[in-house]
């Protein structure tokens, strides 16, 4: 071994031991009950994650939007709300920018965020789910269901 070959192992050695302290035997480790480890250092609840209070259920039509001219304002990948579309985007014109809704007969306990507006025309009672592509949201077609509208 050369001496640049030893001096990077020290180098190597004292970096580890410094920013990866050993744990000493008789501290006390904190309860890690309900966590499991992934290899080896990632830790993962197994405990179910609490589920948000339905505060109303609403029936409703569902239909699909994209980010294309014709289906949206001058700027497509922009919302009524400011952020960027992206999955789980619904428009609605009855509930606030931020509302969190759920249509469990078509996507389960999956969480949408009201973040874009509609045409006027379309109604209280009408949600438009954003999809990347157009032929997405062709396909998606219309839906009449129930939407559960859930606490903040």
């Amino acid at each position: 071994m050369n001496k640049f070959t030893i001096f990077s192992l020290v180098v190597l050695f004292i970096v580890g031991f410094v920013c990866f302290p050993r744990v000493k035997a008789d501290v006390a480790q904190p309860e890690l009950s309900g966590l499991l480890t992934v290899n080896g250092n990632s830790l993962i609840s197994s405990s179910p994650l609490p589920q948000p209070k339905v505060t109303s259920r609403v029936n409703v039509v569902v239909t699909a939007y994209s980010s294309t001219v014709d289906q949206t304002d001058d700027d497509p990948f922009i919302t009524a709300a400011g952020t960027w579309v992206r999955d789980g985007i619904v428009a609605n014109n009855l509930l606030p920018f931020g509302t969190k809704v759920r249509m469990p007969e078509i996507y389960g306990d999956k969480i949408f965020v009201v973040e874009d507006r509609m045409n006027r025309k379309k109604g209280s009672y009408h949600f438009d789910i954003w999809f990347p592509t157009y032929s997405e949201a062709k396909n998606f077609g219309v839906e009449n269901t129930y939407l559960e509208i859930l606490e903040n």
